[in-house]
């Protein structure tokens, strides 16, 4: 059989360029359809695999462009050649019955290009090694999986990047699941971990069988989050206590800080977490407890005290207040010149310690400030310590953990979530020689909404901390997936970092031109076709996909999708009007709280 002949045959190649090569088609597929087995192909379709054969070997690559010519005879005036090419970027190899991504030779001009028929793709997508995860079906045949290599998806990073209703959430949801279940809902590894930051509350639902949630506002089934304000950098928490400080005043409350913390040990000699303690390598960023309230407390008296002796001995107090209920001491005014009582404290710090305790009275922070458990008491002691906070987030038989971060107010989200991931970060650093560490158990972080902090402009805790997960995550064991609406708004150092990257539908031009810069694979052509993916569907390009690719993700059973469904607003609006009372949406509102019900209907 002539290679015309052939079923599969497409045309020959007609230039090289590097991993760019253009094949000539052949004249009689002009109809633009090719039957094999009783199916049709469509011919040139963007995103679609073409074969090289080269010898015992085939490359393969993906159709980038179309494009055709055409000559007029002019003394005629009809058309007398017509021909057409594609452009074919090259992305992989076969040898034998073995695919591996890469080429190590190039085809020669007039070498024989082929439609990719299901046997090839089966070759391609079809192997099942251990440590594959399939996350869909392949979008040109229903009838092949796409697997990813999962250990290059968790610690070579990822990105999830789509325009608002393109099914970014509902994608990022069945992504976890797949990596995590099979399509029984049986979870294929038990020791699993993955962190998912939900900064709009919205993934509970989804994954709730396979999750322990923690939230500000937690509702049935939920557990409280707390972020213990001792295991905050001390500058950031000073920052966000007094606002900016001089060096001098800064370092006079780190040493306050220093000091109780010394103090702690010494009450707490009991847990085997504190006894072995190396008191000479303790720090104000060692994430040991102290008190607040006392701190504010005792930097309250230091700044207004005013003494009944010259030996600044006795305080002459009018009301000594009480560092548990948050009220400041009181002392009698000094003395005209040399006469008692004596002034003692200089306020310096009297506006920078008003906010402090505005901030320890203020309700919405207490996720933060008051941590339950992990706040110490009045005399220094603690119901859980840090252990039992690792242990709640990272330790639990759930693959997944959510800590939705929906409660906390959007002004401190930045410094917050920073705190939050330098907890996980430290905790990967220093615990990677040890079993519960994550070089032994891996750890998958997912930040949703990564855009509002990981921003060009933006230079804040999180952005550092995302940063440095990004660069030396890999080491620890820490991986991190990127969600975004707006790409372009990366910084573009982190997401060069992301090994894989799922492009999903975008729209707008700058986005995909960050998707197409951040690509590899010379996959240009495919990103061209983002706007015109389907709800769900998705380019996935890097290092976990053998092959740049389009997917179409599982979807996933009723009642287990986000909490981010459009609502269906034609059906709303046809119903009948109704009166309305809105005192129970102000209650929401002033409560800070979406679930919140008076007492009595609780």
């Amino acid at each position: 059989m002539s290679k015309a002949q052939e079923p599969t045959y497409l045309g020959a190649v007609s230039s090289v360029s590097g991993s760019s090569i253009l094949v000539e088609l052949a004249p009689q597929l002009e109809s633009g359809l090719l039957i094999i087995g009783g199916k049709a192909h469509r011919i040139g379709q963007v995103g679609s695999f073409v074969r090289i054969p080269q010898g015992y070997n085939s490359l393969y690559g993906i159709i980038s462009e179309t494009s055709e010519t055409s000559s007029v005879d002019d003394e005629n005036k009809t058309l007398t050649t017509k021909r057409r090419w594609i452009r074919v970027e090259l992305v992989g190899e076969a040898v034998g019955a073995e695919f591996e991504r890469g080429i190590g030779q190039y085809p020669s001009i007039n070498d024989d290009a082929h439609i990719v028929t299901e046997d090839d793709l089966q070759l391609i997508y079809g192997n099942k090694n251990e440590g594959q995860v399939v996350v869909g079906k392949l979008s040109s045949s229903d009838s092949i999986n796409v697997s990813l290599d999962v250990e290059k998806l968790v610690t070579r990073h990822s990105a999830v990047l789509g325009s608002t209703g393109s099914g970014k959430s509902t994608s990022v949801s069945s992504l976890l699941r797949s990596i995590v279940c099979n399509d029984e809902g049986e979870v294929v590894y038990p020791s699993s971990r993955v962190l998912l930051i939900d900064i709009h509350g919205e993934y509970s639902s989804a994954l709730g069988d396979i999750a322990k949630t923690y939230s500000v506002n937690p509702v049935d089934g939920e557990e409280n989050l707390y972020i213990p304000y001792w295991c905050v950098s001390p500058d950031s928490l000073i920052d966000f206590l007094c606002g900016n400080l001089n060096e001098q005043s800064k370092n006079l409350i780190i040493d306050k800080i220093v000091e109780d913390k010394f103090d702690f040990i010494d009450a707490n000699q009991s847990r085997a977490s504190i006894k072995n303690i190396d008191q000479n390598r303790v720090t104000a960023t060692t994430p040991v407890p102290f008190r607040l309230k006392k701190l504010w407390y005792d930097l309250k008296f230091d700044d207004s005290v005013v003494w009944e002796d010259s030996k600044k001995t006795i305080p002459a107090y009018t009301d000594e207040g009480d560092s548990e209920k948050i009220l400041p001491p009181q002392f009698k005014p000094p003395g005209a010149g040399s006469s008692a009582p004596f002034k003692g404290g200089d306020h310096r710090l009297k506006k920078p310690l008003e906010s402090f305790r505005s901030r320890l009275l203020d309700q919405q922070y207490s996720f933060l400030l008051k941590p339950g458990d992990w706040e110490p008491d009045k005399d220094n002691e603690i119901k859980a310590d840090l252990d039992k906070l690792l242990e709640g987030w990272i330790g639990h038989d759930k693959p997944v953990t959510i800590l939705d971060l929906s409660g906390i107010p959007s002004s401190r989200l930045d410094q917050l979530l920073g705190s939050l991931l330098d907890i996980i970060f430290e905790a990967a650093l220093w615990g990677r020689q040890l079993k519960e560490g994550m070089k032994q158990r891996p750890l998958l972080l997912v930040l949703e909404e990564a855009h509002r902090y990981l921003s060009n402009e933006n230079s804040g805790f999180a952005k550092n901390m995302v940063r440095r997960i990004a660069k030396e995550g890999r080491k620890f064991g820490l991986g991190s997936m990127l969600v975004s609406q707006r790409p372009s708004e990366i910084d573009e150092t982190i997401l060069s970092q992301c090994g894989t990257l799922f492009a999903l539908r975008i729209n707008n031009q700058a986005d995909r031109s960050r998707v197409k810069a951040a690509m590899s694979d010379g996959v240009s052509g495919i990103v061209d076709s983002l706007p015109v993916l389907r709800t769900g569907e998705a380019i996935i390009s890097g290092e976990s996909a053998k092959l740049p690719l389009r997917c179409r993700f599982k979807l996933p059973k009723a009642g287990r999708f986000p909490d981010s469904i459009d609502p269906k607003v034609a059906l709303l609006w046809s119903q009948s009007f109704k009166e309305e009372d809105y005192d129970d949406l102000a209650l929401a509102w002033r409560n800070q709280d979406p679930y919140y019900k008076p007492e009595k209907e609780k």
